[in-house]
């Protein structure tokens, strides 16, 4: 599941310039959508490349004491021009409570302004002050694109009725106020929340919040030793060093081999060394041949990859991430063959450079491939099934 973190930068947060404090730090974060009312969105999008959300109200005009009042705010300033990419009721209406819920839900106006917005993606606001807005907030995600529910006195089980009732209907978008909530919505029912929406001043929670959502989006590998059965000098080939835009930690590596059932632990260049320095950015990955696992659990071949393609990182536990790459190398250098058999009998095989750099994970600690020999234990990925242009396949395919 894709998960996306909003944020809530309409004008309850304050004028524009707090507003456009979030939404600025919402940008430099990699947030993925913002909401805001309808005469932000040209602002918007000046400061930057990011979906936006708008609220659809008739804001203009406020009420007080039978008497209508222009606000000066949006007399101010220039309508805007430029399009949403997705518009949202409820606010000052009957998702937030502002005018009360119709005993028939088939007389809403919330829910009639959703089915007559149109081509442009749709959503609903509602917050959920009883059971009757859980109610509302499942009608709503009948013809919503994004069902955003935000709790006033929030718990967990209003979150696990929504995900089992609508989960499959909407992108169902939890309102949270820090990255704890948004862990907890992320993970609730096991399913989680589709997104959360952040309503928060705080520049580290945005930024907290953001690396939540990727944590949740990262799957763990199940990560096993193979016995190392042979480790043969060759001669040259083509061999591929991947630079990322990233640092990679010190249990830190990509997954590579010959053979896409079998996916060699090699670890990143971030130990000293008395021949070069450190450079925890690269993997020294093998041939051009080789295949390398990619963060939506594919697989490419070495010799494919070029600057701005992404890769998977993984740890010594299996944790995995997403890598940027930023550049790749392709030298002719000396090769090892390194044979591996793993528990149930099959054997697996990559080729890595002949050098005292390249470092692989073993039972007994970490090792330069200079220093393996048969009978040592190989951390790696194994998976009991074919490839096709990286993706997995049930068919017969023989690898040796």
């Amino acid at each position: 599941m894709t998960r996306a973190v909003w944020v809530k930068a309409d004008d309850a947060v304050g004028d524009w310039d707090a507003r456009r404090a979030r939404i600025t730090t919402a940008l430099e974060a990699g947030a993925d959508w913002v909401l805001v009312d309808e005469d932000d969105v040209e602002r918007v999008s000046e400061l930057g490349e990011i979906n936006v959300a708008a609220f659809r109200t008739d804001g203009d005009v406020t009420l007080v004491d039978d008497v209508d009042v222009v606000d000066a705010e949006a007399e101010s300033e220039p309508e805007s021009t430029a399009e949403p990419d997705a518009v949202v009721v409820g606010k000052n209406g009957e998702g937030d409570g502002t005018i009360d819920l119709p005993t028939d839900l088939s007389g809403s106006a919330d829910l009639s302004t959703l089915r007559r917005e149109g081509e442009l993606d749709r959503g609903a606001y509602v917050r959920i002050l009883g059971t009757e807005y859980e109610a509302f907030a499942e009608s709503a995600a009948e013809e919503a694109d994004h069902t955003i529910v935000v709790g006033e006195d929030w718990t967990i089980i209003p979150l696990e009725n929504l995900i089992a009732r609508i989960g499959d209907e909407t992108e169902l978008v939890a309102g949270v106020t820090n990255a704890e909530e948004a862990r907890t919505a992320f993970e609730t029912l096991e399913i989680g929340a589709d997104a959360v929406l952040l309503d928060s001043d705080d520049p580290d929670e945005i930024r907290r919040t953001v690396e939540v959502r990727d944590a949740a989006e990262r799957e763990s590998l199940d990560l096993e030793y193979a016995e190392v059965l042979d480790v043969e000098q060759i001669g040259s080939a083509d061999r591929v060093c991947v630079d990322t835009g990233s640092l990679l930690e010190h249990d830190e590596g990509m997954l590579v081999g010959s053979m896409a059932r079998g996916l060699v632990f090699v670890h990143a260049e971030t130990a000293e060394s008395p021949y070069v320095a450190s450079r925890p950015f690269r993997v020294n990955a093998g041939a051009v041949h080789a295949y390398v696992r990619t963060p939506d659990g594919g697989t490419k071949y070495l010799s494919e990859l070029q600057s701005g393609d992404e890769v998977q990182v993984v740890d010594t536990d299996g944790n995995t991430r997403e890598a940027i790459v930023g550049r790749v190398k392709i030298e002719k250098r000396p090769m090892f063959r390194v044979a591996l058999e793993t528990d149930d009998g099959d054997r697996v095989e990559t080729l890595l450079q002949n050098a005292e750099t390249i470092k692989v994970p073993t039972s007994a600690g970490r090792k330069a491939v200079t220093d393996l020999e048969a009978g040592d234990e190989l951390l790696l990925y194994y998976e009991d099934t074919a490839r096709h242009f990286g993706e997995a396949v049930e068919e017969s395919i023989i690898e040796k």
